[in-house]
């Protein structure tokens, strides 16, 4: 696991972006590279920056497949809150090149939920898996909406929402945690950690523990972050604010073995 600390925010979503970037235009087989991505606030930074990079001609998108990670069941992809439309209004309605047909976004309206969800899963292994999946966690360290406890083995399905991550997403629901839907489809943590690369951001005091878990704690479903110790692609990407749980032994040996990666 690498673990890539930055000065702030700003600085971690530049490195971020950049790295994906390199990834896109290092691939090289006739397939199109496939991209997992996350919503909520931690990626709102990265998807700036590769817009800005997109319309500068340093990345493009057309041959890019994209798979989100989740979506609330309940919301049709108009509402402001849905993933669908947060994805649009912060990345896809950007870029130059992105071709529509290459976006796929659960789809929470589905009549059939368990169906929408293996028929996703179905569309990543077409493509022969995903070869970067970008996250954020939450501050008890879920990925997607793997909630704790969620068995590591877990594939894309409905997923029960806790009444603490509700009460964190009230904020968007003006701050009315029963506004906020009560289930959501989301990826498995298998789903994630059978990508070829998984590059996840952590940012802020409040994920400190979080991180603290995810890098140094025992593997456990009660910090689904955790399985990320057993994937040799992962990356952390993170700010000195999370960092405040780390041992410090940990923070200096990510420091020194990262040093060139510092912006």
């Amino acid at each position: 696991m690498r673990v890539v600390i930055q000065e702030n925010y700003d600085n971690m979503s530049k490195w971020a972006a950049r790295y994906i970037a390199s990834r896109i235009n290092a691939h090289k087989e006739d397939r199109p590279f496939v991209l997992g991505l996350a919503t909520g606030s931690s990626p709102i930074g990265v998807y700036e920056e590769l817009v800005k990079m997109n319309k500068a001609g340093e990345v493009s998108f057309a041959n890019v497949v994209t798979f989100n990670m989740d979506e609330y069941v309940g919301l049709p992809r108009e509402h402001d809150q849905s993933y669908w439309y947060f994805m649009h209004y912060y990345l896809f309605d950007h870029l130059t090149d992105m071709k529509p047909e290459n976006i796929n976004i659960l789809n929470g309206m589905a009549e059939d939920l368990d169906a929408e969800c293996a028929k996703f899963e179905e569309k990543m292994a077409s493509y022969g898996g995903v070869d970067l999946f970008l996250g954020g966690i939450g501050v008890d360290g879920h990925i997607a909406f793997n909630e704790p406890y969620t068995s590591l083995s877990s594939r894309t399905g409905v997923r029960n929402l806790t009444t603490d991550t509700r009460i964190v997403n009230s904020r968007f629901f003006g701050n009315d945690p029963e506004a906020v839907p009560a289930q959501a489809l989301s990826v498995g943590v298998a789903t994630v950690t059978e990508s070829k690369e998984v590059l996840i951001l952590i940012n802020g005091h409040n994920k400190a523990k979080a991180l603290a878990k995810t890098v140094q704690g025992g593997v456990s479903a009660k910090w689904t972050c955790s399985a990320l110790q057993n994937h040799n692609g992962a990356i952390i990407a993170c700010d000195e604010p999370a960092c405040g749980e780390l041992t410090v032994d940990a923070y200096k040996y990510f420091l020194d073995i990262e040093k060139k990666e510092r912006l």
